[in-house]
């Protein structure tokens, strides 16, 4: 059957092979990934000068680091000796300088080489131009935000422009004070499933009903099989009884100071292309980032963010992180169900999309059309 054999409520998905096949996910590292910009690390991990974080984007190794300026800086962590990885480790602390465990090569935190067996012995060796290659970063909603590419796209219409276009206005996020709160509690998914099939179940509800219960017990709308996503500045309404977005609907925290009544007891869920996950409640935010690491392993880390007081004094946030840990798993369940039949030959042509999921048509047309450059 062909697009044009459908009838008007169905349209198609990508075909198959766009979750199998391993040099198109060679054409999304290079075409997608390492030329948007990746959420790589909340900005507060790296506390003090010397600390740093690994993260993976595209094909690239790439070394978030705080430098003695106080300033967040980012590079791509490999030796320009012979290429080594300078940080092997996911995360850690420096005194100084970054070394490389090879040659010792030797950087300081702004990525200049200061030291390197016999480097004196040659004065031609300009410091400045063999130091690490910088990678482009910009600080927002209290995480720091990376793109390997030469020249990356605007942050301003990519990132803010996508929280705007759901939101209706980029206001209604600075609301929630993102950069003031802190992580209450962080997870990190193992999901062995290509990185659209989650972008996909993200972005629709129609699959609410079937394996959300508790989700769809505080937020009954979704049983109706449409997603917030779906309509342009609309939250979710809680339940009529549910007092707060817990896994039993029991009262949560004081909503956070910015939220507006219109934003009270709603819930509102954003899709950052190309790999982020903002969620939005009264008192808290969840906030996912992907990391594909092959055509069918995605690594996803969720944090759960509250204000700064709610997590200082201790207080229990179990209740709220449980509701949307169980979604999680039930949504990565999914994905690794279905990622084996992406290899079937019934799935050679793609499946079909349901009017409550023509939305993700658009995802798949912003795909193509990178992809072909």
């Amino acid at each position: 059957m062909t697009a044009t054999d459908l009838p008007a409520s169905l349209i198609r998905t990508l075909p198959g092979q766009y979750y199998t096949d391993p040099a198109l996910f060679s054409l999304e590292q290079t075409r997608v990934l390492e030329t948007m910009w990746t959420c790589a690390v909340r900005s507060a991990d790296l506390p003090a000068p010397g600390a740093f974080r690994k993260v993976q984007v595209g094909r690239e190794s790439v070394l978030v680091v705080r430098g003695r300026d106080g300033q967040l800086r980012a590079f791509l962590n490999i030796c320009r000796h012979r290429g080594a990885q300078i940080c092997t480790e996911d995360a850690g602390q420096v005194k100084r300088s970054l070394q490389c465990p090879y040659h010792a090569w030797t950087y300081d935190l702004s990525g200049k080489l200061v030291a390197a067996p016999n480097l004196t012995k040659m004065p031609d060796v300009d410091r400045d131009r063999y130091g690490l290659v910088p990678v482009h970063l910009r600080e927002w909603l209290g995480y720091a935000w990376v793109c390997p590419a030469d020249e990356p796209p605007s942050f301003e219409d990519d990132v803010q422009g996508a929280i705007a276009e759901r939101l209706g206005d980029l206001a209604a996020i600075e609301r929630y004070d993102l950069d003031t709160l802190s992580v209450g509690r962080r997870i990190t998914y193992d999901v062995a499933a290509n990185w659209k099939l989650i972008v996909e179940n993200f972005m629709e509800c129609y699959h609410c009903a079937t394996i959300h219960p508790e989700l769809t017990e505080v937020l009954p709308e979704f049983a109706d099989g449409y997603a917030a996503q779906y309509f342009v500045g609309h939250g979710a309404e809680f339940g009529e009884d549910v007092q707060g977005f817990t896994v039993d609907g029991s009262e949560g925290f004081g909503k956070l100071p910015g939220v507006e009544d219109d934003q009270d007891r709603r819930y509102y869920a954003i899709t950052v292309k190309p790999t982020v996950f903002v969620n939005l409640v009264p008192d808290h935010v969840i906030f996912h980032r992907m990391y594909p690491l092959s055509v069918d392993r995605t690594v996803v880390e969720c944090d759960w963010l509250y204000s700064r007081e709610v997590v200082e004094s201790g207080r229990d946030v179990s209740r709220s992180v449980e509701l949307f840990h169980r979604v999680n798993e039930q949504d990565f369940a999914a994905c690794e169900r279905t990622q084996p039949a992406m290899s079937s030959r019934a799935y050679a042509d793609g499946g079909v999309l349901v009017p409550s999921e023509h939305h993700i048509g658009a995802f798949h047309d912003w795909l193509t059309q990178r992809l072909a450059g």
